[in-house]
C-alpha cells in the first residue's frame, strides 16, 4: 500500500483536465477490485475543486492548493504540500515539478510545443519559465510518461535523458462519444447550443498552433468549389479574437457562413461530432490530438495533419494533409464533401482505430509505472523500515 500524490489543479481545463480526470477515475475502478492494500490517493486540486472526490472511494482525498498553475509561487507550495503529505510517490500531470519532491516522481509529458515553438508563448519570461521548468522535471522525475511516441521522440532530441526512463501511454476517449444518440437527441442537444445540420466541425481554441485561419480559407476556397451550403461551426473559447476570424471570413465572402459558437458544455460535444458532415482538424502540432479521436469515435470522418502525433494517430483512418498548404486541405474537403461514400468509409476505418483508445488501459498502464517506480526505489520498503537502536 503506497500513498500516491496526483496534481489534479487543472482538472476543469480540456485537454489535460480530460486526462486528469480520466485517470483518476480509471485509477478508482482499478483499486475498487483490489481485495486488500488499496493505495492512497492525495489529489491536489485548486479551490473551486475541493468537492472532485466526491464520488471517489474512500482512499481518493482532495489537498486545497491555491497558488496558480505555471507560477513561480507554486514551486515552493506545492513542495511543501507534498512533504506534509507524507507521499511515497507523486505524479505530476504536466511538465511543472515542484523544486524538491521528497519520494519518487513520474512526470506526464503531453507535448513540447512551448519549446519548439516559444513564439506562442505569451512572453519572453512564460518562454524561460517553460525552459527551465522541463528540464528540470524530465531531469528529476523517476519515470515520464509521453502521451504519444511524437512525444517520446521529441523529449529524447530535447533533451539528454535515458531511453528506459519514459514510457508512452496514450490517451482514451470517453464511452460517450462512442455512444450514438438517435436523430430526435441529435437534433435537441444541437438546437441547444444553436447549431442545424449540415455542418463542418472545427473544435479548438485559436491559439497560433491550432491554424483556424488556414481552415477558414479552406473551407472558402472549397465551398466555393464544391457548391456545398454547409457552415463551417467552430467551437473553442476564443476571447478577443473573434473579431478577426469573422473579418476573415467576410474578407473571403463565406461571413455568414462561419459560425463561431465559442466555448459549449462539455456534454454538448458528442452530439456536435455526430451531427458533423466532416471534422476538420489540420493544426501544425500536437502532442497526442484528443479532438481527432474523438471526432473518430463519433463515427465522424475527418481531416487533420500529416505532422506530429497527429500522423502516429490517424494515419489510414482520416485524410492527412499538409497543414501550411490551403490548397491541400481545400482539396481534402471537397472530396470529402462531394464522395460521401467515401467519407462513410472514412469515418468507419476512424471509428475502428479510436476503439483502441481506451481511458482504463491508460490507467492500467500508469499504476504499473507507479509500482515499476516504487519498486527500483525502494522507497517504501526504507521509509518504512525499522529503526536500528
Amino acid at each position: 500500500m503506497a500513498r500516491i500524490g496526483i496534481d489534479a489543479r487543472k482538472v476543469r481545463d480540456f485537454g489535460i483536465g480530460v486526462y486528469v480526470s480520466n485517470l483518476i477515475h480509471g485509477l478508482a475502478r482499478l483499486e475498487a477490485e483490489q481485495e486488500a492494500g488499496a493505495n492512497e490517493y492525495v489529489l491536489f486540486v485548486r479551490p473551486e475543486d475541493r468537492d472532485f472526490a466526491v464520488d471517489l472511494p474512500a482512499n481518493f482525498r482532495c489537498v486545497v492548493e491555491r497558488s496558480p498553475v505555471y507560477s513561480l509561487r507554486e514551486i515552493g507550495m506545492m513542495t511543501w504540500r507534498i512533504s506534509r503529505s507524507r507521499l511515497d510517490l507523486y505524479h505530476a500531470t504536466h511538465y511543472v515539478l515542484p523544486a524538491v519532491v521528497p519520494c519518487p516522481t513520474v512526470v506526464t509529458i503531453h507535448d513540447i510545443i512551448h519549446l519548439l515553438y516559444p513564439g506562442f508563448l505569451p512572453s519572453r519570461v512564460a518562454s524561460l519559465y517553460a525552459q527551465r521548468m522541463f528540464r528540470h522535471s524530465v531531469g528529476r522525475a523517476d519515470r515520464i510518461i509521453a502521451v504519444s511516441q511524437n512525444t517520446s521522440s521529441d523529449v529524447l532530441d530535447y533533451f539528454e535523458v535515458p531511453a528506459e526512463k519514459i514510457q508512452v501511454v496514450y490517451n482514451g476517449v470517453e464511452d460517450r462519444f462512442r455512444d450514438l444518440l438517435s436523430a430526435k437527441d441529435l437534433a435537441a442537444r444541437l438546437e441547444e447550443v444553436g447549431v442545424r445540420q449540415p455542418y463542418l466541425l472545427f473544435v479548438g481554441n485559436p491559439k497560433p498552433h491550432k491554424n483556424l485561419d488556414r481552415v477558414i480559407k479552406a473551407y472558402a476556397r472549397a465551398r466555393s468549389r464544391a457548391g456545398f451550403d454547409a457552415p463551417l461551426v467552430c467551437v473553442g473559447a476564443r476571447p478577443g479574437s473573434d473579431f478577426k476570424l469573422e473579418r476573415r471570413a467576410r474578407h473571403l465572402g463565406v461571413g455568414d457562413h462561419v459560425q463561431l459558437v465559442g466555448h459549449v458544455p462539455a456534454g454538448a460535444l458528442p452530439a456536435l461530432y455526430q451531427g458533423a458532415s466532416l471534422f476538420l482538424y489540420p493544426t501544425l502540432y500536437e502532442g497526442f490530438g484528443l479532438p481527432v479521436v474523438e471526432a473518430m469515435a463519433s463515427r465522424t470522418p475527418v481531416i487533420t495533419s500529416n505532422t506530429s502525433s497527429l500522423n502516429e494517430i490517424a494515419s489510414g483512418y482520416a485524410e492527412l494533409v499538409n497543414p501550411l498548404e490551403v490548397e491541400e486541405i481545400a482539396t481534402a474537403i471537397e472530396l470529402c464533401m462531394k464522395d460521401r461514400d467515401h467519407a462513410r468509409r472514412l469515418a468507419d476505418r476512424a471509428a475502428s482505430r479510436a476503439a483502441g483508445f481506451q481511458w482504463q488501459t491508460t490507467a492500467e498502464s500508469t499504476l504499473a509505472i507507479y509500482r515499476d517506480a516504487l519498486g527500483e526505489t525502494g522507497y517504501i520498503e526504507r521509509r518504512h523500515a525499522p529503526e536500528h537502536p
